[in-house]
């Protein structure tokens, strides 16, 4: 059943929209064949005449109603970004419709063809052509300009081939009318497809500045530890070299003076990567939970310790905490996130980060951040536990034993 259901679950929200968005157009095919296509054929079959100009007609549907799916297809490519804008396709099936249309009209005032076909061929000519045409548009404007245009051009053809005014005003307003309603329809899928990629760009260009605003704080932190000393120590060791060619024993208290600089550098460089790489597993919960919801997940945090945990025990699991809310905006499509600490009076200290929404594959090969995990929760006799536990659910527990945690709580 999870290989039937996969190639929906494993879509990102983005990849379900245009999914959706694609059978509805496609669908559109099959529509306009089915509804429009089998006019002909229908009228000939109940008066009883000759099948050649119906099926003819008949066929022309297909190869219209084909041509608009493929427009289609390409201007949703270009919607999302993947490819340029079908213009070339796009005016080619601008002069298909018109010759279409053209060939309708000559045949009902010909005589050819039954006075109910005429009327249904050229609204669905026009209004499929008109929603196609829309997709490959980004400005409203233009777009209502797009029926208008094919009603107009319709009432005109008609009135050039001998049509009564009447007539021609009834095609041109049901060109009209209909072209409006396809124009609408189209072009608000369109710009929800538009708007439900831009917001997934977003979120991930959210994610990556968010990493690049920490290795940037990371920097100035070190550029201020080190940029001072490090100019002192050029200056004094340069000092020395001058004083020990000039044989003057205050070279030894310069190199004394750098040694001593040197120290305080590696120290004070330590503090910095110390609480670079601790972290406050208070802070890291309550920064999860604004980031899921910012991003649009529900998030829930069940904390209430028992105890107070020492600082090496929430510095490692901390770094889940940062680890797991990576991952959950990164991969998959969640809605809902859980996380859960509990950290008894006695016995292990156990964190669960749970969410819905995960891919059954993984989309690219394995990180390092589990197998980084691992690594720190192995140095407090921890475990980490990490895999898919049905319906879409992705668990990440940690736990870390209580006879540790006293260890720890008796030399603190």
């Amino acid at each position: 059943m999870s290989k039937l259901t996969g190639w929906w679950k494993n879509r990102s929200t983005a990849g379900k929209v245009e999914l959706y968005t694609r059978g509805s157009f496609y669908l559109f095919v099959f529509l306009e064949i089915v509804s429009f296509g089998l006019t002909p054929l229908a009228a000939a079959a109940a008066e009883r005449t000759s099948f050649v100009v119906p099926l003819s007609l008949f066929l022309m549907m297909c190869v219209h109603a084909v041509l608009c799916g493929v427009l289609t297809s390409r201007a949703l490519h270009w919607v999302v970004g993947r490819r340029e804008r079908p213009t070339r396709l796009a005016v080619a099936t601008s002069l298909v419709t018109a010759g279409c249309i053209l060939a309708v009209l000559t045949l009902r005032t010909t005589g050819e063809s039954d006075a109910t076909v005429a009327p249904t061929m050229v609204a669905g000519l026009a209004w499929f052509t008109s929603g196609s045409l829309v997709l490959c548009l980004k400005s409203v404007r233009r777009m209502w300009y797009v029926a208008a245009a094919a009603a107009v051009a319709t009432g005109l053809a008609a009135l050039g081939l001998g049509m009564p005014v009447g007539k021609a005003l009834g095609y041109a307003v049901g060109v009209l009318l209909g072209g409006l309603f396809f124009g609408a329809t189209c072009g608000f899928s369109g710009w929800l497809l538009r708007t439900v990629y831009e917001l997934d760009r977003s979120r991930e260009v959210q994610a990556r500045l968010a990493v690049a605003e920490e290795r940037l704080r990371f920097g100035r932190d070190l550029h201020d530890v080190m940029g001072r000393n490090l100019a002192v120590i050029a200056l004094k060791s340069e000092l020395a070299v001058q004083l020990a060619r000039r044989e003057r024993p205050e070279a030894v208290d310069q190199m004394i003076e750098v040694q001593r600089i040197a120290q305080e550098s590696q120290r004070e460089v330590r503090d910095v990567v110390r609480g670079y790489r601790e972290a406050d597993l208070a802070v890291e919960l309550e920064g999860a939970r604004g980031v899921l919801s910012a991003a649009g997940m529900d998030c829930r945090v069940d904390f209430r310790p028992d105890r107070e945990l020492p600082s090496e025990v929430q510095s490692a699991l901390g770094w889940v905490v940062r680890e797991a809310t990576t991952n959950v905006l990164r991969h998959g499509d969640a809605q809902r996130c859980r996380i859960r600490l509990t950290a008894p009076e006695s016995g292990p200290v156990t964190l669960v980060v749970e969410n819905d929404g995960a891919p059954e594959a993984p989309a690219g090969p394995p990180g390092s951040g589990l197998a980084g995990l691992r690594e720190r929760l192995a140095v407090l006799e921890g475990t980490l536990e990490a895999g898919l536990v049905g319906d879409g659910r992705f668990r990440l527990r940690a736990e870390i034993p209580g006879q540790r945690l006293d260890g720890l709580e008796v030399r603190a």
